[in-house]
């Protein structure tokens, strides 16, 4: 991939073992540690996008998931405002 796509990675602990999210693309993987889920999901994200590159579907799949270009890169949404909401 010759653009840089920025991404946001969340990372949940899910029993013994870490939960790497990447919401904006719903692409997830998992690792013993914090760094292995960082790292498998890198992973896995890169591998998404680069079937999505090969089979000439990259620019619709971001733009769909909100995705816009600013100076040369690919910027996932980024919100306004983000809380947690307790609903009784």
């Amino acid at each position: 991939m010759k653009q840089a796509i920025v991404v946001r990675a969340e990372i949940f602990r899910e029993g013994h073992l870490y939960l790497g999210v990447c919401p904006d693309l719903s692409v997830s993987s998992f690792g013993e540690t914090v760094e292995d889920a960082k790292s498998a999901l890198r992973e896995a994200v890169e591998a998404f996008l680069e079937e999505c590159e090969a089979i000439g579907t990259l620019e619709e799949v971001l733009e769909e998931a909100g995705f816009v270009r600013q100076n040369g890169h690919w910027m996932a949404r980024q919100p306004i405002s983000a809380e947690l909401v307790a609903i009784n």
